[in-house]
């Protein structure tokens, strides 16, 4: 399995609307470590490592959202994996 990194920042309504949370449970269904939080500017961060096709499906979710979310933009930078993270978490 190749892990690759990805950093996902996300823009539109997504605070306050169940946004990290529904991030961390969609994430930990497809075996993703890493966390998701809020950013001071308004946008959502999340950092994921795993195999390309899973970070696929999670950028997929991240441009929907939950349902009362609104999602503007999902701008995405990948890097080296650090394996830091054993689950996906919110902080």
């Amino acid at each position: 399995m190749d892990t690759k990194r990805w950093q996902l920042l996300i823009s539109g309504r997504v605070q306050g609307v169940y946004y990290r949370a529904s991030a961390e449970q969609k994430a930990s269904t497809l075996g993703l470590t890493g966390y998701a939080r809020n950013l001071p500017n308004g946008r959502v961060e999340i950092v994921a490592e795993g195999p390309e096709d899973r970070l696929k499906q999670l950028e997929t979710w991240c441009a929907e959202g939950p349902p009362d979310a609104r999602v503007d933009a999902v701008d995405i930078t990948t890097s080296t994996p650090t394996g830091e993270f054993s689950d996906f978490s919110v902080r």
